[in-house]
């Protein structure tokens, strides 16, 4: 089998915008695909989600543009020799841009072996809790209105983006907890907090019985999370967005920068790497919490890694439901009993509605045996 052709299109659909943080401005969130063609009629597909603040980003779709003609004539199915193909080496490479084609090759590798993504990488589990995670919202009330109308839904477990103001996001910790005594909370603080107000929060937060703090400080500040996990029991974990080298989450991991990890397919460069940073969290006794906030793509390439490492303690769905769905035939939803559950068709898994994506396409790059277009 040798791949012909690749397409990548940057997918901007109309929907509404929202923000998850009070000094952002509504985010134009997009979906830069892949489409890796064969001659043996086997499409693989990855997608990676992209968010900012003026407009629709392209920076990943142009940086596969410098990608993508390595992959021409080459075996899909040699994923390792690709990727050491692919490896950067004066600069680094984007990790969105390694992660769609490290995805679509697993799609692929799925649909030859007729077994969805998860059944390849050890099919763990079938299932897996869900939590909610919420745009951020105008005011305390608006939250309490959205909190009943999850739970009628099935959800147990609910994440908050907030303002990221301290004494706001604590507000509505505090209401939730007293309208709510059993529902499991975390509160996302988008990297937005000084030490001290990190602190003041996290003790807080554990009062209230929340199971995770999540970003309180930029990812980068490791001795700031050494000290944070050190002087609270709640677990205080990282946005996951700023580490994207496998070598130094293993650094951070050895040298006891969190007690709970947190990484992304798309984030971490592809399905490959993201599993061996499940394994190196479960060899340190430690929960990898993998991100999935986004299209529906990105979304069920976590979801495979999650379900098949088994090392995840929740599946993280994006609200609302319609805005990360666009151009998709078949979507991910948590059930009423609170679960998502396993794609069972090969590969990804997923119908994609091919149509509606091309209608929503502001970019695209093309490869094939003749060139770039």
């Amino acid at each position: 089998m040798k791949i012909e052709r690749v397409e990548v299109t940057v997918v901007g659909p109309e929907t509404r915008r929202y923000t998850w943080s009070e000094d952002l401005p509504e985010q134009y969130q997009n979906n830069t695909l892949i489409r890796i063609f064969t001659d043996e009629g086997v499409e693989g597909v990855g997608g990676v989600w992209n968010a900012a603040s003026y407009a629709y980003d392209r920076y990943t779709a142009e940086a596969l543009r410098h990608l993508i003609p390595v992959l021409i004539n080459r075996d899909p199915l040699d994923r390792d020799g690709i990727l050491y193909a692919l490896r950067p080496r004066v600069f680094p490479q984007p990790p969105g841009a390694l992660a769609v084609i490290d995805i679509a090759l697993w799609d692929i590798m799925g649909k030859v072996k007729n077994q969805p993504i998860h059944q390849l990488l050890g099919g763990a589990c079938d299932r897996i809790p869900s939590y909610a995670s919420t745009p951020m919202f105008e005011n305390v009330s608006a939250y309490m209105d959205l909190i009943e109308k999850l739970l009628n839904q099935g959800f147990r477990a609910i994440k908050f983006h907030t303002w990221c103001i301290p004494d706001e996001d604590l507000a509505l910790a505090r209401e939730a907890r007293r309208q709510y005594p059993d529902l499991t909370l975390m509160l996302d603080a988008e990297n937005n907090y000084d030490y001290a107000s990190a602190l003041r929060v996290a003790k807080e937060l554990e009062a209230l019985d929340f199971a995770w703090f999540e970003a309180p400080l930029p990812d980068w500040d490791l001795e700031g999370y050494r000290s944070l996990v050190n002087q609270v029991d709640i677990p205080v974990i990282p946005s996951g967005n700023w580490v994207q080298d496998l070598s130094l989450f293993s650094e951070n991991v050895r040298t006891g920068v969190w007690k709970t990890t947190r990484t992304d397919v798309t984030i971490l460069g592809g399905i490959t790497p993201a599993c061996e940073a499940m394994a190196l969290s479960l060899a340190a006794n430690m929960k990898c919490e993998l991100m999935s906030w986004g299209y529906t793509l990105p979304s069920a390439a976590n979801l495979h890694v999650m379900l098949g490492c088994g090392n995840c303690t929740y599946y993280e769905q994006p609200l609302p439901y319609e805005t990360f769905e666009y151009g998709m035939h078949e979507v991910i939803r948590t059930q009423a009993d609170g679960y998502v559950y396993a794609p069972k068709k090969p590969g990804l898994g997923l119908a994609i509605d091919w149509p509606a994506m091309e209608r929503a396409t502001i970019h695209r790059v093309v490869c094939d045996g003749r060139g770039l277009d």
